[in-house]
């Protein structure tokens, strides 16, 4: 949702140092190189990237430098140097793609990237603690925070009307007044 968060990757795969960027498609032609779905609206993150971090589905994680870049109607086609044929890039099928975290991320004023928002502090705007986000969720109209304490589930739209202060440093998210949020009187 622009203006609060920008979509860097999927949040349950991102640790504190590595954030993800695309995700391994398919083998493209005879070179080795792969089809890419991107998983950033930073625009030119690909042109530039020297070396990466691949995690494969079963966990393991190769490191490996950046051969080739290319737009393509439908993605991007990376090369790599950690294979130089279709049938050795076949097993990095579905691989997630990620760099390093960069403190300068190129970003808005009140503008923050999923992953920075996993694990922040929830209060409400008497300074009560509702709980953690545990788990951004994308959905058309706006985004989600999954905020879980030991007794429940809560989830609120990610809006300004929602979201009074994001305080990375303190890592704490107030909320608004409730009347923005409260769904105690929801059916």
């Amino acid at each position: 949702m622009p203006g609060i968060l920008a979509n860097m990757g999927i949040p349950e795969q991102t640790c504190s140092s590595m954030v993800i960027i695309g995700r391994i498609l398919k083998p493209f032609g005879v070179r080795g190189e792969v089809r890419v779905e991107s998983l950033t609206d930073v625009p030119g993150r690909f042109e530039g990237l020297q070396t990466v971090s691949l995690v494969l589905p079963d966990g393991e994680k190769v490191e490996t430098m950046v051969t080739s870049v290319r737009q393509i109607n439908q993605g991007v086609i990376l090369g790599f140097s950690a294979f130089s044929t279709p049938e050795a890039a076949a097993p990095y099928r579905g691989a997630w793609i990620q760099i390093p975290v960069s403190h300068n991320l190129p970003r808005d004023k009140d503008t923050f990237y999923q992953f920075e928002l996993i694990g922040l502090q929830v209060e409400d705007s008497d300074g009560q603690v509702i709980g953690n986000v545990e788990e951004v969720l994308e959905y058309p109209q706006h985004h989600v925070l999954v905020i879980r304490n030991k007794e429940r589930e809560v989830m609120i739209p990610a809006s300004r009307r929602t979201i009074e202060i994001v305080d990375l440093d303190r890592k704490i998210l107030r909320l608004t007044s409730r009347e923005w949020w409260d769904i105690t009187y929801a059916m």
